[in-house]
């Protein structure tokens, strides 16, 4: 075996370790789990009942998206025995399991900017989804807030420089990223364009998600001790700050892209 294949296939153990032990993590943590509850309802609000529905999941490796979900189909490009498959995304399009135009949804949650190329990503997932199906992806939005947090207190990549809307460097599925890659690419018009052709999405397209109630709970790898009922307290203050003042406060955002 090369010292390339080598090197490679120790950062995907690695990381699957990570995985494994990040998804035990946050199904003891109770705030982080109410976090995501309510981000899914956001994603899911015009989609109605989604037990009739066929919905897959991209990178379900740490998402608790099934426990809230269970008719989602789940998928990681890790060999996980809880996921229905295991892929590379960008290469969605050559998945036989899964049906050109048989999708009524995908959804991402903090995947695309781990992906090496996630405009591609965009354009072969289209083929799976039936005609106004739709991809529904939340990423981290950067704020004043945020963009401190992103970049002092969070341990992936920020790079704002980035000439291509693609990762330089790729070395494992959770070891590859750059934070700010999916909202530069709806931010600048250019690499947004991409996407025109296969899909519809809102002028407003940034649909801001939560201040800092995520990092109140201590994240996926950590936990802050603060009551749950507290937690719960807070968080609709929280949610209500991102979407009065978004470009101060919020940290998240989701978008929705329909396809034509």
């Amino acid at each position: 075996m090369k010292t390339q294949d080598i090197t490679t296939s120790s950062r995907y153990a690695k990381d699957r370790a990570e995985t494994l032990r990040n998804r035990a993590n946050l199904a003891t943590n109770r705030n982080l789990l109410v976090w995501y509850q309510q981000l899914y309802r956001e994603q899911f609000r015009d989609l109605g009942s989604i037990d009739g529905l066929n919905v897959l999941e991209i990178g379900s490796g740490v998402s608790p998206l099934h426990l809230f979900y269970p008719s989602v189909l789940t998928s990681d490009v890790l060999d996980l025995d809880y996921v229905d498959y295991v892929f590379d995304c960008h290469e969605i399009d050559k998945i036989q399991a899964i049906a050109d135009g048989s999708l009524d949804a995908i959804t991402l949650t903090n995947v695309v900017h781990h992906l090496k190329r996630p405009i591609e990503f965009f354009r072969k997932a289209a083929a799976k989804l039936k005609k106004g199906g739709v991809i529904i992806a939340a990423e981290p939005y950067f704020s004043l807030l945020s963009t401190f947090i992103y970049k002092h207190f969070h341990p992936e990549p920020v790079d704002f420089s980035i000439e291509q809307p693609e990762l330089k460097e790729v070395t494992g599925p959770l070891s590859s990223a750059n934070g700010p890659l999916a909202w530069l690419i709806f931010a600048r018009p250019k690499w947004r364009k991409a996407l025109e052709e296969d899909f519809e999405f809102e002028t407003g397209f940034f649909r801001p998600f939560s201040a800092l109630a995520y990092f109140v709970t201590g994240g996926i790898s950590r936990r802050i001790p603060i009551p749950n009922a507290l937690y719960r307290l807070f968080f609709p203050v929280d949610l209500w700050l991102s979407r009065l003042f978004p470009r101060i406060f919020a940290s998240f955002f989701i978008i929705t892209l329909t396809r034509k």
